[in-house]
């Protein structure tokens, strides 16, 4: 791996190309080799992981509306397929109802460290385009690869949040950077498609803070639009403002840390592999992955703590991250609040340990419906769940080791008898460091599970089986990639168009 220093330069100066970030990125995008084996089958894990919580969200109303938006831009040619119908649409309408399906449950993967991310984002965008164009499996896998490299390069190298700025802005850079990559485009096409797909993604946190709707399912898929038609301008001849991070006026000096900031963003060397999938990690449950290894841990204490009734007060030691973004310390009433929307609650800690700790488990429906929400004895219990920050938690949070990070906490509940129960996780049972890691068996448990409300079993097989081959698919069962549930291939709702 090679550390790039990444630092605001004057326009006077200008900043060669081969020294600017955005082509340092597309040049790993056009220099990357085909994957090995074990990121292959990552790869594919993951294509099976965003097909399993996208079958899931199929009837929720964000995902119906975003397919309805699709669904009225249905192609003339080839087109892209959409999870749910056996219908073909535009490519870039395709990542967008896709996207929204993959991250409306908040339930795919997930990478910590200086920011935070979703890498399986990437994917809806990309298999559109393969499908559109016809690319085979092998070209799909490597653009993956490619795209989860830079994801994980950004998110290691560059905080957003301590800034406002909403984790899309690497979201759209990594995409067209695997958009290039899959369509074995120039360097030049792709720097111009990184560009502008940063420049068009920037957006605020605003949307995973205060009372969160659903737009936070929406603003990944954005960014996979945004990336398609970044990519489909710039191989059109068309640039992007530059330098588009290190410019006088551009990211960094002005939505970053300022003019005298410097980042360092790691990337591989030209023709290394591209591992950086294999330093992300998927959920088992339906929830913000900080709340990951608190579930497990709350399963455990059940067995402990048989009357959640004599419990005084719940302190959640944890990491900076976990107490400011889901944790009491966001300062958020909305987290405590029993009308809160779904999105408010999976982005609150308090409210899935107390959850958690009172069914010894986790549902993706249930452990959210309104009514259990507004149940009594859980609201009560919720209200006496705090957290606070711990600096060894913080530390472990961004080792640079990934056998040292650690996402979890630990947490002391006092009883009415004057007792104490304590216990802590520091990474999910799922996690690869975890008790319980997933591997393909469990990758395929997961989808089966979550498509068996929806899906025929034929239907599952026959996917499984495509995805199980991913690096060996030609054209044609690239396009076959999606899971049809047999819903109707007309819009249900109304909007403009």
């Amino acid at each position: 791996m090679i550390e790039h220093i990444v630092r605001t330069s004057p326009s006077a100066n200008r900043l060669p190309r081969a020294d600017q970030l955005a082509w340092k990125l597309a040049e790993l995008a056009v220099n990357a080799p085909a994957p090995g084996a074990e990121v292959a089958e990552m790869v594919a894990n993951r294509v099976i992981d965003n097909a399993s919580v996208a079958v899931a969200s199929l009837h929720r109303a964000p995902v119906v509306a975003a397919r309805d938006q699709a669904l009225s831009r249905r192609a003339t040619g080839r087109g892209a397929a959409v999870f749910g119908v056996g219908a073909a649409v535009l490519p870039e309408w395709a990542a967008w109802a896709n996207g929204v399906a993959v991250r409306e449950l908040d339930y795919h993967d997930t990478y910590l460290a200086a920011d935070y991310s979703h890498p399986g984002d990437n994917i809806p965008p990309i298999l559109a385009v393969a499908q559109h164009l016809g690319v085979p499996g092998a070209a799909l896998t490597r653009a993956i690869a490619v795209a989860y490299e830079a994801q994980v390069a950004l998110v290691t190298g560059i905080c957003l949040h301590e800034h406002k700025i909403d984790h899309i802005a690497h979201l759209g850079v990594s995409a067209a950077a695997g958009i290039g990559a899959l369509l074995d485009l120039p360097a030049e096409v792709i720097y111009q498609a990184i560009g502008q797909a940063l420049h068009t993604t920037t957006a605020t946190r605003q949307s995973r803070k205060g009372e969160i709707s659903s737009w936070k399912a929406y603003a990944p898929a954005f960014a996979g639009k945004a990336a398609i038609e970044a990519v489909d301008r710039a191989a059109r001849g068309q640039g992007a403002p530059s330098p588009i991070y290190e410019g006088e006026d551009g990211f960094i000096a002005w939505l970053l840390s300022g003019p005298q900031a410097e980042y360092r963003v790691p990337l591989p060397e030209p023709g290394e592999e591209t591992r950086g999938i294999l330093r992300t990690y998927t959920k088992e449950h339906s929830a913000e992955y900080q709340a990951q290894a608190l579930i497990d841990l709350a399963r455990d204490l059940r067995t402990r703590i048989p009357d959640t009734a004599k419990v005084e007060r719940i302190t959640i030691h944890t990491s900076h991250h976990t107490h400011h973004v889901i944790g009491s310390g966001a300062n958020d009433p909305q987290k405590y609040d029993p009308s809160a929307s779904r999105e408010t609650l999976d982005h609150s800690i308090p409210y899935i340990f107390a959850v958690a700790l009172q069914d010894g488990g986790w549902h993706h429906v249930d452990s959210y419906a309104p009514e259990r929400a507004a149940r009594p004895d859980t609201v009560e219990l919720w209200r006496k769940i705090g957290t606070v920050e711990d600096p060894e938690w913080t530390t472990a949070y961004h080792a640079t080791d990934p056998a040292e990070k650690r996402f979890g906490g630990r947490v002391v509940v006092e009883l009415s008898d004057g007792t104490a129960v304590e216990g802590s996780r520091g990474v999910a049972d799922a996690h690869p460091e975890g008790a319980r890691p997933f591997g393909r068996e469990q990758y395929a448990h997961k989808f089966r599970t979550l498509a068996g409300e929806h899906v025929p079993e034929r239907e599952r097989a026959r996917f499984l089986d495509l995805a199980a081959r991913l690096p060996e698919l030609a054209a044609a069962e690239v396009a076959a990639l999606n899971v049809d549930a047999g819903l109707p291939g007309e819009p249900k709702t109304e909007g403009i168009f």
